[in-house]
């Protein structure tokens, strides 16, 4: 017997990612058939969603740990541990929380070395993101929208990133509920909090700008009278793992020196695509 895991399914794409950051994705068996990243582990067995999976299809797999997320998974995760596999179920939802998420991985695995180094990497990127965004004459206040009906915003690490990278969010009192129903908005507080900028990451579906900008009554909020409507793809910034802590506060990055109208350094500009709001009107 191994003395780490060796054969491991992801249930979330950031457990993958984080992996084959490490250098271990050789370890990984089995993912969600929504991961992206990286490339190469789309030719991996796909086994689950994120509220369901093919148990038979995971037990011929033969795992010797099984990652999971949060009690959305916690369905999944007792069958899986019914059926004798051994389950870690992680729940990170902060910036830190993230961080630890990679070293602990890395310990599980036995590469803690490895955990360390690439927690350093991404603190670093953070770091740049803060320094940078610390030229910006003011601090715009923003709108994140998770989603559009309801109209759902605040999450912590999304809000965190926001602030990291020179905005101030406006539902502040939001990020310590875990749960979408408890981070329902009506449109009158959007209103009354008269963003500057809104970003839009409907998770699983692009923003109809044009939508937004006929809301009723947001005529005069500040980001549709100055048309400061951006996107963030949902796969950037609303998985809390290594893409989110990189690319996805990159491009709020971006968004937000647009929005001010600073340069983005070149070391920090974003690798994928971002909107730069003159799209999709």
């Amino acid at each position: 017997m191994a003395d780490y895991p060796c054969r491991i399914v992801c249930l979330t794409e950031e457990t993958t990612e984080t992996l084959y950051l490490l250098g271990e994705g050789d370890r990984v068996v089995g993912i969600s058939g929504y991961t992206v990243r990286p490339p190469e582990a789309r030719a991996t067995p796909k086994v689950s969603s994120f509220l369901h999976a093919r148990f038979e299809k995971i037990a011929a797999l033969d795992p010797d740990l099984v990652l999971a997320f949060s009690d959305l998974q916690a369905g999944i995760t007792t069958e899986l541990v019914t059926r004798g596999f051994p389950v870690f179920t992680f729940n990170q939802r902060s910036v830190d929380e993230i961080l630890q998420m990679v070293r602990v991985l890395a310990g599980i695995v036995g590469v803690a070395h490895k955990g360390a180094v690439l927690a350093g990497e991404l603190l670093r990127g953070l770091d740049a993101i803060r320094e940078s965004a610390a030229r910006f004459p003011v601090r715009p206040r923003v709108y994140f929208e998770e989603w559009d009906d309801p109209l759902i915003s605040g999450i912590r690490w999304v809000e965190e990133l926001v602030e990291i990278a020179g905005g101030t969010p406006i539902f502040p009192d939001l990020r310590t509920a875990a749960l979408g129903k408890d981070r329902i908005v009506t449109a009158d507080r959007v209103i009354a909090a008269a963003p500057d900028v809104f970003i839009g990451s409907w998770c699983g579906k692009p923003v109809k700008k044009d939508r937004v900008r006929r809301r009723e009554g947001w005529g005069a909020v500040p980001c549709i009278v100055h048309d400061r409507l951006y996107e963030v793809k949902s796969t950037y910034i609303l998985q809390p793992g290594p893409a989110a802590l990189t690319e996805g506060v990159r491009q709020v990055h971006a968004v937000l020196c647009r929005a001010v109208g600073v340069e983005v350094p070149p070391a920090l500009r974003p690798a994928e695509r971002w909107d730069d709001g003159a799209a999709a009107r």
